[in-house]
């Protein structure tokens, strides 16, 4: 190489500098907040939704040991993770219903609780013997999804069985007058209850679905058929939540009375 070559090179890369372990950023990337859209924004669900890996899910909806991997990654570490409240079935209580209150903390002092029950009605056959265990696990479900605001149920909160059907039929049972089923008579507890577990479940108001989709009264005397009507609109919803009518969303702890 001529002596003018050399002198070329050396000044046309006497700036470049070579990167090294020292130059370069070898850092971990945390993919989960990086790009991560806001927990406000339309594009959340979807996000979070994509974070599960396909073992963690069952029918597309997220399994519980899943929503918890999901939720320490999202939110970080959880400190606390329990049932707050038990209430196994009573003898009186035929259907074997049992209620959980389950709460969830995470280190940076966000807490979530949820209740769930099992019963006979709402329950797989294989899962109605361990009831407490069930609607714990239920509560928990719902507690991480509350704090992943994802609109997903999880799959442990789900059943083959028609419950709908199932209350109807027990309500029919319970109120058999003249050995017929009158659905004009006044509906019963057991519907008002299960309306008011499917309205918050599905963040809707009680009084505000009576009274703007049904025109009715919820104060007032309500006949089983518009009390089965609701129940109907109420799985309706559950199935596609996109038609909630928005006026009557936001559940209010204190509609029924």
């Amino acid at each position: 190489m001529r002596k003018e070559e050399q002198e070329m090179q050396d000044t046309l890369f006497e700036t470049v500098e070579l990167e090294s372990p020292q130059s370069v950023d070898t850092s971990v990337k945390d993919v989960v907040l990086d790009d991560a859209p806001s927990t406000t924004d339309p594009e959340w669900n979807d996000y979070v939704m994509g974070l599960f890996t396909p073992k963690e899910m069952y029918d597309k909806n997220p399994l519980v040991n899943g929503l918890r991997r999901v939720a320490e990654l999202v939110l970080g570490p959880i400190v606390y993770s329990g049932p707050t409240q038990v209430f196994p079935p009573q003898r009186d209580d035929h259907h074997g219903r049992a209620t959980v209150v389950f709460s969830v903390e995470f280190q940076n002092g966000m807490r979530f609780s949820e209740v769930a029950d099992c019963w006979e009605g709402n329950t797989d056959d294989m899962f109605c013997a361990y009831a407490i265990a069930t609607a714990s696990t239920r509560a928990e479900g719902r507690a991480l999804r509350k704090a992943l605001r994802i609109r997903a149920v999880a799959a442990e909160e789900m059943t083959k069985k028609d419950t709908a059907k199932i209350v109807r039929e027990l309500s029919a049972k319970k109120e058999v007058s003249d050995g017929a089923y009158d659905d004009s008579g006044r509906m019963s507890d057991a519907q008002y209850n299960f309306i008011d577990v499917k309205c918050r479940q599905l963040n809707i108001n009680g009084e505000a679905l009576f009274k703007t989709v049904f025109n009715v009264d919820n104060k007032r005397k309500i006949s089983k058929k518009v009390g089965s009507d609701i129940i109907d609109s109420l799985n309706e919803y559950q199935r596609d939540k996109t038609t909630i009518p928005e006026p009557i969303l936001g559940y209010i702890e204190e509609w029924r009375n």
